[in-house]
């Protein structure tokens, strides 16, 4: 398993690839769970399927993959044809055995929160899921602070400022006025009990969604090779393979399989619509995950679980709009508390930006010789 592709120094194209990133992460965090909730509300019953399909779209990564390798066997061939080059040929596979041990970890860990998170999304509404999922920043942060060597490095890499600290508590806080009135819009004919579950069962998939990100990045750093977008791209097709597999477990025990073809002519909206919602809740969904992963290449796992909080009060009001689903004042204050944590944490963005880029231009002047020691210099023989 060899490297044969640099790490992108170009800046421009990693800010590009950065925005397209957030896009794709963009498009996954508000319409996967949306999708998935159609499935519920038209008669769905079975949470192992839907969290089998939020990573079961992993094939999709092969394409690039695939292209990528092309491109790189041809990159070479015509390196060695000019002499450049008299290395071996590049193989189709970069990632080293210890990133594929941790993707496989990260995976299986994936396929516990996908599960978690199926649960919820069966019993609260969209708009209520979302915004508990939001307090996911706060345990990324968390997280991210305890998982990375240097405390000096993650405020560098991940900006843990003043802002970033209050947006972690503003969210935490939108999240605690849900809990504190949970209920209030629970669906006809659920119990107090099945919501709560319901309730903490969202909870503990921010938690531990939160955990996962930080530690993606931080097998990133113990890796020991340069991290490539292709090699993020078999980094994800690893850990959604074996997420897949963790709730294909879970499917085989519940009987999902057998269950499928009946549950497709018993679907609210036809049995065409159901098998369409899941193959477009298997694409979504992928590109959540491909999207995040790409985001913390390129930045980090604390500016990927910012991306996800600013999506999910967009996923909040398409819930209300599309499944008319209660917008209690508890929701509006909840909402109001994330917008606010938004705001806080990319004010701090770019005042840290301004002061960083002032500090660069100061030491650059500081490190440049004065002109009569570049004159002396000159005149030395």
């Amino acid at each position: 398993m060899g490297e044969h592709e640099a790490y992108p120094d170009n800046t421009t194209l990693k800010k590009i690839l950065l925005v397209v990133n957030i896009i794709i992460l963009s498009i996954g965090t508000t319409g996967g769970p949306l999708i998935m909730r159609l499935y519920f509300i038209h008669g769905g019953k079975r949470v192992w399927l839907s969290s089998w399909l939020e990573t079961a779209g992993w094939p999709i990564n092969i394409a690039p993959l695939t292209i990528s390798y092309i491109y790189r066997r041809r990159q070479w061939a015509a390196a060695t044809a000019k002499g450049a080059s008299s290395g071996l040929a590049p193989g189709p596979v970069l990632m080293k055995p210890f990133l594929f041990v941790a993707s496989a970890v990260v995976g299986i860990l994936t396929g516990l929160d996908d599960y978690l998170y199926a649960y919820g999304a069966a019993r609260l509404p969209v708009s209520t899921s979302s915004l508990i999922i939001a307090s996911q920043l706060a345990f990324t942060a968390g997280f991210a602070f305890l998982l990375v060597k240097q405390r000096e490095q993650y405020i560098y890499t991940c900006r843990f400022t003043s802002y970033s600290i209050n947006s972690v508590f503003l969210l935490t806080l939108a999240a605690v006025v849900l809990g504190l009135h949970a209920g209030s819009d629970r669906p006809e004919g659920e119990s107090d009990r099945v919501y709560t579950i319901g309730f903490m069962m969202t909870v503990a998939a921010a938690a531990l969604y939160g955990f996962v990100l930080p530690l993606v990045e931080l097998s990133y750093k113990k890796g020991k090779q340069a991290i490539t977008y292709s090699l993020v791209l078999e980094y994800q097709l690893v850990m959604c393979f074996f997420a897949t597999a963790f709730c294909t477990v879970g499917m085989l025990i519940n009987k999902d399989f057998q269950v499928i073809p009946r549950e497709a002519k018993e679907f609210g909206l036809g049995e065409f619509t159901y098998y369409v919602i899941i193959v477009c809740s298997a694409i979504v969904w992928q590109c959540f995950f491909l999207g995040a992963i790409g985001v913390i290449f390129c930045a980090s796992s604390l500016s990927s679980g910012i991306i996800i909080a600013i999506m999910l009060p967009v996923t909040e009001v398409l819930g209300v709009i599309f499944f008319k689903e209660k917008f209690t004042a508890e929701k509006g204050v909840s909402l109001v508390l994330s917008l606010w944590g938004f705001v806080s944490y990319f004010y701090g963005e770019i005042k840290h930006t301004k002061k960083r880029n002032l500090n660069q231009s100061q030491k650059q002047k500081q490190n440049q010789p004065p002109p009569e020691m570049e004159m002396n210099n000159q005149s030395l023989p």
